[in-house]
């Protein structure tokens, strides 16, 4: 007899993106794919779904350039990631670590390619770049793919917090390095200056790509700059974890966005939280 199977994961999700208080337009942008090896489906900005027969990708992007450029590297991110995702999921299949990441490395190689290329065709796209994290759930375990300074954070359902992603920065070097702490580093005037990004006159891509297994309960946030700007780390778990009773009916991308608005909101400011059922 056939010891009982453990049914398949499944995940919740919310996202949210705004303009914030200051900027006139938003070059942020995020996404949530459902796919499997024939097609991928949009998803909305809430929702729930199983992984039994397709797998789910999420990510945002910080788009730069000035003028409308930033928008528009940020919608061509999305697009990439929409095409590419699909062909990617009898890779997964496989559960080969390796192959996962390695496809992870060209779609990252695919999106600078064609950014670089409308930069060198276009002088309104000239310098056009984005950050780029991304999450894509598989059956027990998470690949990730980062450049830039967005974030993928991993709240444990055993509790705390982990920054997965690195900040392509100075500022994040001098952090993780033990010579700032996150007060300084917050408020460092360098804090934003990219070492790596997608297009942007960047000659290589060195995404940071890797995998990490998850349980129930355990949560994941992706959120650009926006975020980390009004939010320390502590904060940023207390709005998943701890909401306060005003904020309590909100989703958690919403709480998070709000909060970080309240505290800061000089940039576009986007969040997704994908909790795992």
């Amino acid at each position: 007899m056939e010891p009982p199977r453990n049914p398949p994961p499944r995940v919740r999700w919310s996202g949210l993106s705004d303009c914030g208080r200051v900027r006139k337009n938003n070059e942020d942008s995020f996404l949530g794919l459902r796919f499997d090896a024939h097609e991928a489906h949009l998803l909305g900005k809430l929702g729930e779904a199983s992984l039994e027969k397709a797998d789910l990708a999420f990510a945002v992007s910080d788009g730069m350039g000035g003028a409308m450029a930033g928008e528009f590297a940020s919608r061509i991110t999305v697009e990439k990631i929409t095409r590419l995702m699909p062909p990617a999921f009898k890779q997964a299949a496989t559960g080969l670590d390796a192959g996962c990441t390695d496809v992870l490395t060209e779609l990252f190689a695919q999106v600078h390619r064609a950014l670089t290329s409308l930069g060198e065709s276009y002088e309104e796209c000239a310098g056009m770049g984005v950050t780029l994290s991304l999450c894509w759930f598989t059956p027990g375990r998470m690949y990730f793919g980062h450049i830039g300074d967005s974030r993928i954070y991993l709240l444990p359902a055993a509790g705390g917090l982990k920054q997965i992603s690195e900040d392509d920065t100075y500022v994040g070097w001098l952090f993780r390095n033990g010579k700032l702490n996150e007060r300084e580093a917050r408020t460092h005037p360098r804090k934003n200056v990219l070492q790596k990004a997608l297009g942007a006159g960047h000659q290589f891509v060195d995404p940071q790509v890797g995998a990490v297994a998850y349980e129930s309960g355990d949560v994941f946030v992706l959120c650009t700059d926006g975020v980390i700007d009004g939010l320390f780390d502590s904060q940023l778990a207390d709005c998943v974890r701890a909401p306060e009773p005003a904020d309590a009916a909100l989703n958690p991308a919403q709480r998070l966005v709000k909060a970080a608005l309240e505290r800061s909101g000089r940039d576009n400011t986007t969040a997704v939280v994908i909790e795992v059922l």
